[in-house]
């Protein structure tokens, strides 16, 4: 059976408990935010508006072009534009710190992102894949409700942000200490959600993981690489660069696996890609994290009067 007629099994108690993780998720990430991180970003949008723009339009339109290029089956190309289509996930913010980067600059963009998700994630997955004949006939095979799409990411992101936030600016002292245990449980439970949905398609998964294994690496190295040199080309600090490079390049892709079971059935292909970018982004952080690590920006060089740490 081809990769574009399978269905991802998926019980609705597991889905139900993945929505609560990914609202929990973003509840933890919010008790990280101030009022002040977003005026920050209106003190000097310049790295933060570039960021997004690599986000939200910039990706994209890449990935378009890559599924031109490629050609993959369409629900591979479909799983392509809706993780391009998502915010940056919360991983991005502990790596920006690890790799030296801005840090406040990625947790501001995180959270614009994920509040202009309600609209753009939907947006820009119906508008690429429409764009894209093959895609464009799942699309209309499958009846979406866009407004039933933002009630579920609102749901998702938008409230848990909100009431994460609130309980930061009244109990600060609790959000301090309750968001790093929530950081550390939500990606371990995320891991292994992905992991008991691989191992319950697990023949599926071995059929035919060859076809998103390559796709997936090059479309999160073209994310990456998006995020860094267009910011190098608007000549964009070092340290915003690798900010906005793994802000672009970590995705929340346990919301694109939400949405392919809420919305596409678990159509085999968006299933697979969603949860091998959820594996494999992580991989690519860390990895380019360290690397960064290890090299410190010039302008902190500057600052500490020229000595590197």
């Amino acid at each position: 059976m081809g990769i574009d007629n399978i269905q991802v099994n998926f019980s609705e108690t597991a889905l139900l408990m993945m929505n609560i993780v990914i609202g929990f998720i973003m509840f933890g990430v919010a008790l990280d935010l101030k009022i002040e991180d977003f005026k920050r970003t209106l003190k000097t949008p310049k790295p933060a508006f570039i960021g997004l723009a690599c986000q939200f339009l910039l990706l994209p339109a890449f990935t378009y072009l890559l599924v031109l290029i490629i050609q993959p089956p369409p629900s591979i190309a479909l799983g392509l534009f809706l993780v391009a289509a998502c915010p940056g996930g919360n991983l991005s913010n502990f790596l920006t710190h690890f790799a030296k980067g801005n840090t406040p600059l990625s947790i501001s963009m995180s959270a614009i992102s994920t509040v202009l998700a309600i609209i753009m994630t939907p947006l820009n997955t119906v508008f690429w894949a429409s764009l894209y004949g093959p895609t464009k006939e799942i699309i209309n095979s499958f009846s979406i409700s866009a407004i039933d799409m933002f009630t579920t990411i609102f749901l998702m992101l938008g409230l848990p942000l909100v009431l994460g936030m609130f309980i930061r600016k009244k109990l600060p002292h609790f959000a301090a200490r309750f968001n790093q245990i929530m950081m550390k449980l939500s990606i371990v439970i995320f891991i292994v959600f992905i992991i008991v949905m691989l191992a319950n398609n697990f023949s599926v998964f071995i059929e035919h993981v060859g076809a998103v294994v390559v796709i997936v690496i090059l479309h999160n190295a073209t994310a990456i690489a998006i995020g860094y040199y267009a910011s190098r080309v608007f000549k964009v600090a070092e340290r915003d660069r690798r900010a906005i490079a793994i802000e672009v390049g970590i995705q929340n892709s346990g919301l694109g696996l939400v949405l392919i079971f809420n919305f596409f059935g678990g159509l085999g292909g968006m299933a697979l890609v969603a949860a091998f970018w959820g594996i494999w982004h992580i991989v690519s952080g860390l990895t380019i994290a360290t690397f960064w690590a290890r090299r410190t920006p010039k302008e902190i060089v500057a600052e500490s009067g020229g000595i590197s740490a």
